[in-house]
């Protein structure tokens, strides 16, 4: 198994977070296998922009939802091909609404992607992991898991419950020397972000002590960090990148 070459895998690649966090560890020297759900024209942007800074990467289509699309994806494209070094849960949705107005298909949407989603990635990867007995996981959850957040019951719940996860991983993989540690970042300025009203970008920063929002590069430096041997005697944690937002 040591032989087989070391892949990075990140879900949710093709752009934001994702794609900083794939170009990071690309930078590494880690070659990358990258997850979209859709949005396949960026992915392979993402691809190409690692390629030309002289790294390696793939991207697939993976809907980390669906148990049984991941299952056969790690079938075909990890398990026994390469050696995976690292997993990073980032894939992700939002479907944002006030308790009283939220849809039971738009809670259960975001749990099966976010929560769910994260899950199935996860438990292939401590198999593969469990017999190469090493490897590291990294989990993206986020402010909102830790602190709540109106009008997002169902992210929140999401990301608390990856908290959750985390720990208890961590607790049934250290025997076999394997770190999963999470990654929860505050406001990042990202496409999903940068759309909002100023008026509410406002109220954000006031809440956060550095009074600057972060950048992708931010949680990606972190995500490197927690996936590297520097990392090697820390597990079960949550590296908040949020300017103080939340202490």
């Amino acid at each position: 198994m040591s032989e087989l070459a070391p892949i990075a895998l990140v879900t949710g690649g093709s752009r934001g977070i994702g794609r900083c966090v794939a170009g990071t560890l690309a930078a590494q020297g880690l070659r990358i296998y990258l997850t979209y759900a859709s949005k396949q024209a960026e992915a392979e942007a993402v691809v190409a922009g690692i390629a030309a800074a002289g790294g390696k990467a793939r991207a697939f289509c993976l809907n980390v939802a669906d148990s049984a699309a991941v299952n056969a994806f790690f079938l075909e494209h990890i398990r026994e091909k390469v050696h995976l070094a690292l997993l990073v849960n980032n894939a992700g949705a939002t479907k944002d609404a006030f308790i009283a107005r939220m849809k039971d298909e738009d809670f259960n949407s975001i749990i099966d992607v976010n929560l769910k989603g994260a899950f199935h990635c996860l438990r292939e990867a401590a198999k593969i992991m469990s017999r190469q007995r090493a490897g590291r996981i990294v989990n993206i959850t986020s402010v909102v898991g830790q602190a709540g957040n109106a009008g997002q019951i169902n992210y929140s719940a999401a990301k608390a419950g990856i908290i959750g996860m985390t720990k208890s991983a961590a607790k049934e993989l250290a025997g076999r020397n394997i770190t999963v540690n999470a990654v929860a970042p505050g406001f990042i300025e990202t496409d999903m972000t940068s759309g909002l009203p100023e008026s509410i970008r406002e109220q954000y920063l006031e809440n956060i002590p550095l009074r600057f929002f972060g950048t992708a590069q931010h949680v990606a430096d972190a995500v490197a960090f927690l996936g590297s041997d520097k990392a090697a005697y820390i597990t079960g944690q949550v590296l908040a990148v949020n300017g103080g937002m939340y202490c």
